[in-house]
């Protein structure tokens, strides 16, 4: 393995999970998060660690079936949802899943999923380009299940490829990126959306 690249992206991961921290979307140890090494084995979080407070031995090896590649440590419950979003893009190069409070709301307000239209910061994924876009992100009831959530999960890509992400009812957000960067900048424009809606949601009740 090459320990510099491991140590690149291991690092970003934790940058995320303080910056995420920082913002109340990764609370108590809630949330995982993934990076792809160039020989397609995974950098990924150990289970049951607080993200604000990464450090290198928090993150294992695994391999695209999820198996741990790090005697010793256990990856996420949750890895299933990685590797399935890696198996089904070679470009794919990260997979973040936070747990924010206006994710989790609006996940259990909207459970036919989330539409969201004509926000400029849309042109914050890939291949749009007007405001007049459309993002749908699905919501799908949480499961214990990961086998089943995956399949539920790949039904809907198989549907909607283009699709930045999706929810978890009363548990958050998945999103991904083809570099840490890019998977990061989507959460950060999905939150700035979520606040957006919800927003929007309390006002209209006042009108």
């Amino acid at each position: 393995m090459d320990e510099s690249r491991f140590d690149e992206l291991a690092g970003q991961l934790i940058e995320a999970g303080r910056f995420f921290f920082s913002r109340g979307w990764v609370p108590a140890t809630s949330g995982n998060f993934s990076a792809r090494l160039d020989d397609g084995r995974i950098v990924l979080t150990v289970s049951g660690r607080h993200k604000g407070r990464l450090e290198r031995d928090d993150l294992m090896l695994a391999d695209l079936d999820g198996r741990s590649l790090s005697p010793g440590r256990r990856p996420s419950a949750e890895t299933g949802l990685h590797t399935l979003l890696y198996r089904r893009n070679p470009q794919l190069g990260a997979v973040l899943h936070t747990h924010s409070a206006r994710a989790t709301v609006l996940s259990m307000r909207r459970p036919q999923g989330v539409w969201l239209r004509d926000y400029e910061v849309l042109k914050a994924f890939p291949g749009i380009e007007t405001h007049t876009s459309q993002v749908h992100l699905p919501v799908f009831a949480n499961d214990q299940d990961i086998g089943r959530l995956a399949a539920e999960v790949e039904r809907h890509l198989d549907r909607e490829p283009a699709s930045p992400g999706y929810l978890i009812a009363g548990h958050g957000l998945y999103t991904w990126g083809e570099t840490v960067s890019d998977a990061l900048r989507h959460v950060e424009a999905l939150e700035f959306l979520f606040e957006c809606e919800l927003l929007q949601t309390r006002f209209d009740s006042h009108e």
